[in-house]
C-alpha cells in the first residue's frame, strides 16, 4: 500500500481498533509502548506504526507523546479569566502563543446568565516548582487586560484520560461497577538526572521517530545509557510522575475530510456539601463518559462549586443526557447538589505546558521579569 492509500480517518476499522487503545489505555511508562498498542489492539506492529504515522502526518492525531502527571511535578490550576469582550480574542491568542505555561486555552459560555458566566476564558496553568502561580497569573492579567481571574487548583483527581474513540456512542448512565479511584495531588521533587530523562521523555514524537526501538534516541538525548533511561523512567513511574503513552486525536477542529471527532465540549459544575467532595467525585468519576473529573473549589464567583468534570460529544442533547444521568445517580447515592451548571466550550487550543524550572527562568528573562521576584508558594 502506498503512503497516499493509507487510511487516515479515525472511523476506519483498523484505525479505530488502534485508537481505542492508543488514546488512553497505555498507562505509565512502557519500554515498548508501540508493541503494547499492537498487543492490546490485535493489530500487527508494522501496521500500528504505519497507521499512527499516517494519522499524525494528516492531522487526525495532533501529537504522540509520553504524558506526565504534571500536577505532581509543578503547581497547576484551572484558571477562569474575566476579560472584556473586545479583548477576548487577543487574550486567547496571548495565552496560547506567548505563555509556555498555559496548556488548554478555551472560551466557554453558559446557556443563560449565571454564576461565573462573565468568565469566558479558561486556561490550565502550570508553574514550575519554586515559582508563584498567583504572580504568574497577575503578569498574564496585565498583558491581556483581564479584569479578574480565579485560580482553581485540583485538590483531588478522579478521572484523567481521553479515549474519544471508545466513548463514541456510549449510552448515558454507563458507569463502572465501583466508584472511581482518588489520586492525591502532591509535588514530587526531582534531581538533575531525573529532569534530564524527563525532558527527553516528554517531548512529542515526529512521525519518523515512531519505530520499535522508540526510546534509544531519547536516552542519547538525555546523555545516559538506554538501561539507565529505563530505570529512571520506571522510578518516576513508581513515584506517580508518569501518566500514559498517548496518541492525541484532534477532537476540536474539523479533520482533513471535514469530519469532527466531537462537536461539544462541556465543563460540568456541581456544588456538594463540604466534607462529601471525595465521595461525590468518585461517583461522578465512575461514569465512563467523563474524560476529566476533579475536586476544585470554584469559590463565590462560581456559586461555591467543588466538583468539576469534562465531557465531549457529537450532539448537545446527548451531552445533556449524560449530565442528567450523572445528576440522577448523585441523587440516588444521597449526595445533595445545591447548584449545578454547564460551561460549553467554544474556541479551543491545546498544547503541553512547560514544567521545567530552567525553562521558567529563561522565559522570565525573555519577557523582562526578574525570576527571583516570581518566586513564591
Amino acid at each position: 500500500m502506498s503512503v497516499a492509500d493509507i487510511p487516515v480517518q479515525f472511523g476506519d476499522p483498523i484505525n479505530a481498533r488502534i485508537l481505542e487503545i492508543s488514546e488512553d489505555q497505555i498507562q505509565g511508562f512502557q519500554r515498548q509502548p508501540l508493541e503494547e498498542i499492537a498487543r492490546q489492539s490485535g493489530v500487527d506492529l508494522p501496521i500500528v506504526i504505519e497507521r499512527i504515522q499516517a494519522m499524525l502526518r494528516a492531522g487526525t492525531i495532533r501529537r504522540v507523546r509520553q504524558t506526565l502527571l504534571a500536577t505532581n511535578l509543578a503547581q497547576g490550576a484551572l484558571v477562569a479569566w474575566e476579560v472584556p469582550q473586545e479583548k477576548l480574542d487577543a487574550a486567547f491568542d496571548y495565552m496560547f502563543r506567548q505563555d509556555p505555561f498555559s496548556g488548554h486555552v478555551v472560551t466557554r459560555s453558559t446557556d443563560a446568565a449565571s454564576a461565573g458566566s462573565t468568565y469566558k476564558l479558561w486556561t490550565t496553568v502550570k508553574v514550575p516548582q519554586g515559582y508563584s502561580m498567583t504572580k504568574h497569573c497577575e503578569f498574564l492579567a496585565r498583558q491581556t487586560g483581564a479584569k479578574h481571574f480565579r485560580l482553581m487548583p485540583a485538590k483531588r483527581l478522579f478521572v484523567l484520560g481521553v479515549g474519544h474513540t471508545r466513548r463514541r456512542g456510549m449510552p448515558p448512565g454507563s458507569k463502572a461497577d465501583v466508584p472511581a479511584d482518588v489520586t492525591e495531588v502532591s509535588v514530587v521533587r526531582l534531581n538533575d538526572l531525573e529532569w534530564r530523562v524527563l525532558v527527553a521523555l516528554k517531548r512529542e514524537f515526529a512521525p519518523e521517530e515512531l519505530k520499535p526501538d522508540l526510546w534509544r534516541p531519547r536516552a542519547d538525548e538525555a546523555g545516559v545509557p538506554l538501561e539507565t533511561f529505563y530505570e529512571v523512567a520506571e522510578g518516576l513511574d513508581r513515584r506517580k510522575v508518569i501518566g500514559r503513552f498517548s496518541t492525541f486525536l484532534e477532537h476540536v477542529k474539523p479533520l482533513q475530510d471535514g469530519e469532527r471527532v466531537t462537536r461539544f465540549n462541556a465543563l460540568f459544575h456541581w456544588a456538594v456539601p463540604p466534607g462529601r467532595e471525595i465521595e461525590a467525585g468518585r461517583e461522578v468519576g465512575r461514569h465512563h463518559i467523563m474524560t476529566h473529573a476533579y475536586w476544585r473549589e470554584g469559590g463565590p464567583e462560581f456559586h461555591n462549586v467543588n466538583i468539576m468534570g469534562v465531557v465531549h460529544g457529537s450532539e448537545k442533547a446527548t451531552v445533556l443526557e449524560h449530565k442528567n444521568a450523572i445528576d440522577k445517580h448523585l441523587n440516588v447515592c444521597g449526595i445533595p447538589v445545591s447548584y449545578t451548571n454547564v460551561f460549553w466550550g467554544g474556541r479551543s487550543e491545546i498544547k503541553p505546558s512547560e514544567i521545567s524550572p530552567f525553562a521558567y527562568r529563561d522565559w522570565c528573562l525573555a519577557v523582562g521579569l526578574d525570576p527571583e521576584k516570581m518566586r513564591g508558594e
